[in-house]
């Protein structure tokens, strides 16, 4: 199983001392914190894509290239690229070339995004947007599996004898997860083209999610890639650790109060109670966090957010040593005991390409 996190790039001002990163400190904050998690034995590194303030991330591949040339191992991904208002021509290349060099440390998540003024901004409307990803998507699988491609769409203007380029390394295109908080139908494309399903898991309940979920790996088992729980899924999380619960809980507060995204809104408490928020000690979060599996079945990736909300680096970055060292072993070692052997893991890069050459072999 795959532990990690993800960042949504917010440049927040920390309530306690009422001081605002500048963006360059942000971006900066940002790569700091992905070489950490490399350095304290994660799997995932992810980001998301934002083109409106309080958020920096606008190019993901230009900030996953930086860093994949600072870390060794881990995986590079993103928490989402807009699969409705980007070209899934220049997503093909720009994935391509992140994959070659990264040395295939590469995957990515796709999803619709949270923000409506962004569709006009792309001279898209946002009452397509599931057609929008439906349509796109298809046209993104098919440019990293055929080396020309002639397709015509209600969207973009046609292609004609057209290549992607650079091609998806060892001619094996980026593992895709498809993002949702909220859409059935990503669910159902996930399903279709056997991908990953990855529930964000941080705003909504969890019988929302499980729902979502269950359809997924029903449709999923429908489509022929496999039993149910052999679907690949993720799940979001978020966490605030101290040695102490208390200690973690009047220190987050401010924070949580004043977020831009869920401040001023349900307490602290009810969050935590009606949500994967955990606001306490390693063991609370190690606690919590083994209840996914529960409610959602083997799973394959779980990434936290840890980084929003005004959090100073310094505080990051002990959250992730915390993370590391005391939380992630554990939670190894107990979603490991009991997994049934025919689950699979992630997919990665040698994975899939060990699959492909099974595959010729076979054939």
């Amino acid at each position: 199983m795959q532990f990690g996190i993800f960042t949504v790039g917010d440049v927040t001002t920390d309530p306690t001392t009422g001081r605002t990163p500048t963006e360059a400190e942000r971006i900066k904050a940002m790569v700091a914190i992905a070489q950490k998690a490399e350095e304290v034995g994660l799997d995932v590194f992810a980001m998301g894509e934002h083109h409106n303030p309080p958020f920096v991330p606008s190019s993901p591949t230009t900030m996953l290239g930086y860093i994949a040339g600072r870390t060794d191992k881990i995986m590079l991904s993103t928490s989402t690229t807009l699969i409705t208002t980007n070209d899934p021509v220049k997503i093909a290349e720009d994935f391509a070339m992140l994959q070659h060099l990264a040395d295939g440390r590469v995957d990515l998540m796709l999803g619709r995004g949270n923000t409506g003024p962004v569709y006009p901004w792309f001279g898209k409307d946002i009452r397509d947007g599931i057609p929008l990803a439906i349509e796109n998507y298809h046209l993104l699988h098919r440019l990293w599996r055929e080396d020309v491609v002639d397709w015509e769409g209600k969207f973009r203007t046609p292609l004609q004898s057209f290549t992607s380029t650079p091609r998806p390394l060892d001619d094996v295109p980026p593992f895709v997860w498809h993002g949702s908080i909220r859409s059935p139908e990503i669910a159902e494309q996930a399903a279709y083209y056997g991908d990953g399903f990855f529930a964000n898991h941080i705003f909504w309940p969890t019988d929302h999610f499980q729902r979502l979920i269950e359809l997924y790996r029903r449709r999923y088992e429908h489509y022929g890639h496999g039993s149910a729980d052999q679907a690949v899924v993720g799940l979001g999380g978020q966490v605030f650790m101290r040695k102490n619960s208390q200690d973690a809980v009047r220190e987050f507060r401010p924070y949580f109060d004043n977020a831009p995204v869920y401040g001023h809104g349900p307490s602290l408490e009810e969050f935590t109670a009606q949500t994967p928020l955990t606001v306490g000690s390693p063991q609370q979060v190690i606690e919590k966090t083994l209840t996914f599996r529960e409610h959602f079945g083997d799973y394959q990736r779980q990434l936290f957010l840890m980084d929003h909300a005004g959090l100073p680096l310094k505080t990051v970055l002990e959250q992730l040593d915390l993370l590391g060292e005391e939380v992630v072993p554990v939670l190894r070692k107990e979603f490991a005991a009991g997994r049934p052997t025919h689950v699979p893991d992630a997919p990665t890069h040698a994975s899939l390409l060990a699959a492909k050459n099974a595959a010729q072999v076979d054939a």
